[in-house]
């Protein structure tokens, strides 16, 4: 889940082309913004999705930084390159900076370090349908309050997708009845409550909901979603509030097995997360 940022971040520390695709025509495998990072001694960061497109971005990156001047490169239909095309039959438009700004990139590495938002301004891409600039997200990060297996799965699986993952298990990292005051909470981060005794809920599902939060889900059937909604309103809070919760938790109904339910888990909030995206 972090190509774009590895290419960003090799641009950023030396001497690298930056490739950007600012425009799709068509379906395509990576969304606008996409990037690749070339560097002059070979080295490659991020994808474009296809080999073959890497393998000829690199040798145009090559070229531009010989002249020094960025280009703007059609790939697939319409393109003037016969010998090369895209089984996928769209119209890609590609940007290659061979000198992009060190200071603005490592800047944009620092600021979603801090994990705040940020945007570099793109050459020649001021055409209409064009992204004139790519915009970057903080990583996605989650929040794991409960205790048992699933928090357990939940947390393995996010550690091997790179993502980071805090888990407060019950009784150990938070204490009931009490909001947790030492967890930081983002636009970008996803807050799971994963218990099977319920009680342990209501104070941190007020917390969560009072956090910027961009997914807020907790685990639990018919009857404790019921009571965990009643509690809350009669604590005066109002249904947009709570549309905020999502229950049951993932993708895959009636989830019985802790990997099972926690592959379901990720799902759901990768989806969501997904849809936070700037160019999505």
């Amino acid at each position: 889940m972090t190509s774009d940022r590895d290419a960003l971040e090799h641009a950023a520390a030396g001497d690298a082309a930056l490739c950007t695709l600012v425009n799709v025509e068509g379906s395509f495998s990576r969304r606008c913004g996409a990037q690749l990072a070339v560097g002059r001694d070979g080295s490659i960061a991020g994808d474009m999705a296809d080999n073959c497109l890497d393998r000829e971005l690199a040798n145009q990156a090559e070229l531009a930084m010989q002249t020094g001047e960025a280009k703007l490169l059609r790939y697939g239909e319409g393109s003037p390159f016969i010998d090369f095309r895209l089984p996928c039959g769209s119209g890609l438009d590609i940007l290659v900076d061979p000198a992009p700004d060190r200071s603005a990139l490592a800047a944009c590495v620092e600021r979603i370090g801090q994990r705040q938002e940020a945007a570099l301004n793109l050459p020649l891409s001021s055409q209409a349908g064009f992204i004139a600039k790519r915009s970057y997200i903080p990583a996605l990060r989650l929040v794991i309050l409960g205790a048992g297996s699933e928090c357990a799965a939940l947390q393995q699986l996010a550690a091997a997708q790179g993502i980071e993952a805090e888990w407060r298990e019950a009784g150990q990292g938070i204490s009931l009845g009490q909001a947790p005051a030492d967890i930081a909470v983002d636009p970008w981060t996803a807050v799971l409550l994963l218990f099977h005794d319920h009680e342990w809920e209501h104070v941190l599902l007020e917390w969560a909901l009072k956090s910027p939060a961009f997914y807020i889900g907790a685990q639990g059937g018919a009857p404790a979603r019921e009571s965990r909604m009643e509690r809350l309103r009669a604590a005066g809070h109002g249904e947009a509030e709570l549309a905020r919760i999502t229950g049951p938790v993932g993708l895959i109904p009636h989830s019985r097995d802790a990997g099972v339910l926690a592959l379901s888990i990720m799902a759901e909030v990768v989806g969501a997360y997904e849809m936070l995206h700037p160019h999505r």
